[in-house]
């Protein structure tokens, strides 16, 4: 397994709605960073972000940017794009993933909403 492995993971797990496969992608203690920059910190806090996420229905696709890795760490990047009846949402991602000794990526820090797309134009300070 690749630490870019993680992303088309996350999107096939996202769009049929299996939390459970998700949440094996990140460590006991890892941290998922909030639109509002809070972060839910271990396992169940993460299900319950993702449970919220995965309850509003639509489908989720993302595009790995890069994937850099140093030794068995990684930092990750994805471009991920939210469709549900009604509306649109769409970010860059920035992720820490941590390899383990089975070999597999897991997730440290996860943050959806690393860099912001930003309005055709407008550049960010």
């Amino acid at each position: 397994m690749n630490p870019a492995d993680l992303h088309p993971i996350v999107e096939t797990a996202f769009n049929v709605g299996d939390v459970d496969a998700l949440l094996a992608l990140y460590e006991p203690d890892a941290q998922l960073i909030g639109e509002d920059g809070a972060a839910a910190v271990g396992l169940a806090a993460i299900r319950e972000v993702w449970s919220g996420f995965v309850a509003l229905g639509g489908q989720i696709t993302l595009t790995t940017r890069y994937a850099a890795e140093s030794g068995d760490l990684a930092l990750l990047s994805n471009a991920w794009t939210f469709v549900m009846e009604g509306a649109t949402a769409s970010a860059i991602t920035a992720e820490v993933a941590r390899r383990g000794d089975d070999g597999s990526w897991r997730y440290v820090i996860d943050n959806p909403y690393g860099a912001p797309v930003l309005p055709a134009g407008r550049m960010g300070a």
